[in-house]
């Protein structure tokens, strides 16, 4: 990056965004502390779908969205949920995010996903490079799986817009998807092979990999909570935590769904609520599948990892502080016992998680309006991992003065949504 003088720099949060930014300043030269609540690869970067997925473009709100939602939130099988106590402080939130169901919305968000996740792959392959954490990451394709061809076409919308991006994939019949991986025999119908993609075989040992290297190097890490930010005059003086006060050159701020609580401090305008997530796992199951896959009829990821089979998906807007629901882990069992009801395993085990989902869909990338040395990363929904690397990379430069090449005002703090 080659930035100018060496900077003692503060990093809070330690899931990938947050390791991503440590190493890529670490590397840089930097004294670097990490601090993290939980420490190392907690939350979503432990229970994320592990698809490096350079193609994710497309976000939740197309168009038709607001017509297909009232229906979609009264089934059990279909894969959105709301906590109902939560939705009167869910409205305003709703009202902006629903604002973006539409073709212009969707044309602008996938311009500004492409931005950050065109190389994915590679970024990770260069962050992992030299560390313990390279085991972890497969080059591979990701599938999308259709009922038809029918139901492929009424999803041509976002195939026209990943064209339009320059994503590389190829349509495949019944036979086709067979003679891909014949473990998908019989179960689709129709079927989209998108090249230049990923997996990471371990979310949560892959990021405490990346994270023992930066320790390993010389990396501060911490397992303190955060309490505020000191910030005079535009200005942060120092961070506070349960154990006192860190002052450092500058802070960035990684700490995903949980970064809404200081949007009044550091003067962030974009709204954003937690996302949850849902995943079950197989473990020692008798199916490994050759690349991670897309349902496209239940909007759910299965992915093939170490010893055990992903399956994740469902969006539940519900708060971060109400327990994990039922019904979500309920529908993909349901869905994986049709899709595979020859699929044998020793057990089932179960994780809830929070997505940041911003009110347009795009993270927040690029300095706080309140305070010239904060610098935030954070609001990626679906894409953290894919896009962690780079938007380290980014935060790292920005922290430290670096040079920039790319027009960050897409994920400003304080963009009008």
């Amino acid at each position: 990056m080659e930035s100018s003088e060496p900077k003692n720099i503060l990093v809070i949060g330690a899931g990938i965004v947050g390791v991503s930014t440590a190493l890529w300043l670490q590397r840089d030269g930097h004294t670097v502390t990490l601090i993290d609540k939980e420490g190392p690869s907690a939350g979503a970067s432990f229970g994320n779908a592990g698809v490096l997925s350079s193609g994710s473009l497309v976000p939740v709100t197309v168009p038709g969205l607001f017509g297909k939602a009232p229906k979609m939130l009264f089934s059990p099988n279909q894969p959105l949920f709301l906590k109902w106590s939560y939705v009167p402080k869910l409205i305003p939130f709703l009202w902006k995010y629903m604002k973006h169901a539409n073709a212009k919305s969707v044309e602008r968000i996938s311009m500004g996903l492409s931005q950050l996740l065109h190389d994915a792959p590679d970024q990770h392959l260069a962050l992992a490079k030299g560390t313990e954490a390279e085991e972890y990451i497969d080059t591979v394709d990701y599938l999308f799986g259709y009922a038809d061809e029918v139901a492929f076409k009424t999803d041509r919308f976002g195939w026209d817009i990943r064209e339009r991006r320059g994503v590389s994939f190829a349509k495949l019949d019944a036979n086709a998807m067979v003679d891909y991986d014949p473990n998908l025999k019989g179960r689709f119908g129709y079927g989209v092979q998108c090249k230049n993609h990923g997996k990471i075989n371990d979310p949560g040992a892959y990021v405490t990999k990346l994270a023992e290297h930066f320790a390993a190097n010389g990396g501060t890490v911490l397992t303190k909570d955060v309490k505020g930010f000191d910030i005079k005059d535009g200005h942060c003086t120092g961070v506070v935590t349960t154990d006192g006060t860190i002052t450092t050159d500058a802070y960035v701020l990684t700490t995903g769904a949980w970064s809404s609580a200081w949007e009044k401090t550091l003067g962030i305008t974009v709204p954003m609520e937690s996302e949850r997530g849902y995943h079950i796992e197989f473990v020692n199951p008798s199916i490994t599948l050759r690349s991670p896959l897309m349902v496209a009829g239940g909007k759910f990821v299965v992915n093939s990892m170490d010893g055990r089979m992903r399956c994740a998906g469902v969006i539940e807007f519900g708060g971060l502080d109400t327990p994990a629901s039922k019904a979500p882990i309920k529908l993909l069992k349901k869905q994986m016992a049709d899709l595979f009801p020859d699929l044998t395993y020793d057990r089932i085990d179960e994780w809830m998680g929070h997505r940041p989902a911003t009110a347009d869909s795009l993270p927040v990338i690029g300095v706080s309006p309140k305070a010239d040395n904060v610098f935030l990363g954070y609001g990626h929904q679906h894409i953290g991992l894919s896009g962690g690397p780079k938007t380290g990379r980014w935060l790292a430069k920005l922290a430290t003065g670096a040079p920039m090449n790319t027009d960050l005002s897409v994920y400003a703090a304080d963009r009008r949504i």
